[in-house]
């Protein structure tokens, strides 16, 4: 039961990961129709980024706490991320946009590749260890045990779903990009101004990959130029799990996709004696998918939407 436990507390700090950029893939492809495959190396270099800061803020600030060298290397890696995808969709993905589905999703394979050599000339690609900024003393619940980072993972990721849906179904902007998600061309005549949306769609999605590089990397403590490539396939499975396109399919595929590769992993390994362990990590979860997607198409919560004649 320690084991089930310790597991669910594992695929819960996992999934909330996964969430936050799952959420960035859902929220681009519900506006514009399309796939950002260069989202998981916007976490890679929001993660890096903040690596760089944290080891400069260290030799410059020595005495400075843990919590707010942390607190600055995430701003500053959100604004690096943000200003990272905006110039994305601007040159890479706005000219396209017209263009048949094939381009933008070959140019984002494309854009892929591009930023992880870009990352690997600038940070080299050995692996780097991420300092550990706050507190390692694990905390024990209930025979499990969780640490400090992870309670920090947890609060980080449910704030910053809240404040998204606040932002999508209260504000302005919010109305605005359900509007451009509905229909561009209806939005622009009604004052919306669909550029400027989609633009923001991509700096909201880039802040929460960032904060998920960063939570990745202190989690993990390591950091590589390759970084973003899994965790970016694993929360696009999360998202097209939950239903593409939708909010809160994004966060339920997510935490459930987490919870499954850790019960998987975990749980089901030492009932195996190692025989299905973590080596074995991604075969529980796109098992799962391909199930789901053969009984139902569009996701857990996608709506099924017949085509307009």
């Amino acid at each position: 039961m320690e084991i089930l436990l310790q597991q669910i507390i594992n695929g819960l700090v996992l999934g909330s990961m996964y969430a936050l950029v799952a959420l960035g893939y859902t929220m681009v492809y519900g506006i514009i129709n399309l796939i950002n495959f260069a989202h998981g190396e916007v976490l890679m270099v929001g993660a890096l980024t903040s690596w760089t800061i944290i080891g400069f803020m260290k030799d410059a600030m020595p005495s400075a706490p843990g919590w707010l060298i942390l607190l600055i290397a995430v701003i500053i890696a959100c604004v690096v991320s943000a200003t990272l995808n905006f110039v994305i969709e601007k040159v890479a993905y706005r000219p396209l946009r017209n263009s048949p589905k094939l381009a933008p999703l070959i140019t984002a394979i494309g854009m892929s590749i591009l930023l992880q050599t870009l990352a690997m000339i600038i940070w080299k690609p050995n692996y780097k260890p991420y300092p550990s900024l706050l507190p390692s003393a694990p905390i024990e619940v209930g025979g499990a045990v969780i640490t400090p980072t992870q309670i920090l993972i947890l609060g980080v990721t449910a704030v910053s779903l809240a404040v998204l849906m606040w932002l999508v179904n209260y504000t302005k902007l919010g109305r605005a990009m359900r509007a451009t998600a509905e229909n561009p061309r209806v939005a622009a005549l009604m004052g919306v101004k669909p550029d400027m949306v989609i633009s923001a769609t991509f700096i909201i999605g880039a802040v929460l990959a960032a904060i998920a590089g960063v939570m990745y990397a202190a989690n993990y403590g390591t950091v590589q130029h390759t970084m973003g490539f899994l965790p970016g396939l694993k929360a696009f499975t999360a998202a097209v799990f939950g239903g593409i396109g939708n909010l809160a399919g994004a966060v339920v595929g997510a935490i459930l996709l987490g919870l499954i590769e850790s019960i998987g992993s975990g749980y089901i390994g030492a009932l195996t004696g190692g025989l299905l362990g973590s080596n074995y990590t991604d075969i529980f979860a796109f098992v799962v998918l391909i199930i789901v997607l053969t009984l139902r198409p569009s996701g857990l919560l996608g709506e099924r939407v017949a085509d307009r004649a």
